[in-house]
């Protein structure tokens, strides 16, 4: 429990994932008051943080302070985001994922430029849902933007992923949960891409967005769909990124089994197992062969052009699936990081300049 506490202060202290917004001097003492990552006492020593943040939003709001209440909103939303993390496998987390969203929608309408809740049409199986939920954001001055479509992996959610440098970019965002995680339709499986059909119809509905210019972003696990999307959906696409995601190496018993003692904080197996149906670690490491996107023949099919970005020293998923990917199908782009997962670094200039070039 030592070194877990040692990794999320570490984290909280350079607001990294999942700190986004917290205060260091607020959340040490709760981390440092654990226990044990017991799910239930995890969301009830980070919610209890919420509310007074709340309280301050809400009197700002009232006197007209829409800054100050953005903030504080955002801040009340980041400590439910804390409390729900990794996955919201349990009462407490899921009652916390719900009051993070009650949070994040608050702090919405003062963002600049503004963000629209989206539904988009899924044409499911029977037991999934009927829409893809997504937030929109166009940038100001640009008339019919091109849109980069973003999602994170299985405990970064579409209210986490970032949307401010596309803007300044000139770049639209459309900020999506992958399969498995959040109000995503259906669990993730071996043809959960079906997602994107919804995804890129309803960007092809909307005469104020470029569906001749639409790019993609997958982090950590979605890395993966991003990968995958890039070769089953390559017409659709200008230009994919998978930062720091898997594709075969990583779903070998050995490696799941090695990652689950390095830099991720605790349950890595057991949160992938969740995202994609299952409920145990062992579960997890008895499927996820069967994503294999070598194995699956994906990576010898046409694919649009693709990004790989990540750490050399990934202990979360292996550099060696990186590789794999420039040694089949079309030549892609990559860019390596000597840190750990995802790179880190300047990647995200390096990402934005590179889809910026390539949706021109």
């Amino acid at each position: 429990m030592d070194e877990v506490k040692k990794e999320l202060l570490g984290r909280a202290k350079e607001n990294r994932n999942p700190f986004l917004f917290t205060i260091y001097e607020e959340i040490a003492p709760a981390v440092s008051g654990l226990k044990s990552v017991d799910r239930e006492g995890w969301a009830s020593a980070f919610t209890a943080l919420a509310p007074a943040h709340a309280e301050r939003a809400a009197k700002a709001e009232a006197a007209g302070d829409k800054e100050t209440a953005r903030k504080e909103y955002l801040i009340a939303y980041d400590y439910c985001h804390v409390a729900r993390y990794p996955a919201p496998n349990s009462p407490g987390k899921l009652a916390a994922y719900r009051k993070s969203q009650e949070y994040y929608h608050k702090a919405a309408p003062y963002f600049d430029p503004p963000l629209e809740r989206v539904e988009m049409p899924f044409k499911g199986r029977a037991g999934e849902g009927k829409a893809s939920i997504g937030l929109l954001r166009k940038p100001k001055g640009v008339t019919k933007p091109a849109v980069v479509v973003i999602w994170g992996g299985i405990d970064a959610f579409k209210e986490e992923r970032p949307s401010d440098p596309y803007l300044k970019a000139g770049l639209g965002t459309l900020c999506i949960d992958m399969p498995g995680v959040a109000d995503a339709p259906l669990a993730g499986s071996e043809d959960g891409e079906r997602l994107w059909d919804a995804v890129f119809d309803f960007i092809a509905s909307r005469a104020d967005l470029d569906a001749h210019r639409v790019g993609i972003v997958g982090g950590s696990t979605g890395g993966y769909w991003a990968t995958k999307v890039a070769h089953t959906h390559a017409s659709r696409l200008k230009a994919a990124v998978n930062q720091g995601g898997p594709a075969h190496f990583a779903f070998k018993k050995d490696w799941i089994v090695k990652a689950q003692c390095g830099e991720y904080p605790f349950e890595l197996a057991e949160t992938a197992a969740c995202a994609f149906g299952r409920s145990t670690g062992e579960e997890w490491i008895e499927y996820s062969p069967k994503l294999s996107l070598l194995d699956q023949g994906v990576l010898e099919r046409p694919c649009a052009p693709l990004l790989c970005v990540n750490g050399v020293n990934d202990t979360v998923f292996p550099i060696a699936d990186m590789y794999l990917l420039l040694e089949h199908g079309k030549p892609k782009s990559s860019r390596f990081y000597p840190g750990g997962h995802m790179g880190g670094g300047n990647s995200q200039a390096v990402i934005i300049q590179w889809l910026k070039e390539r949706l021109a």
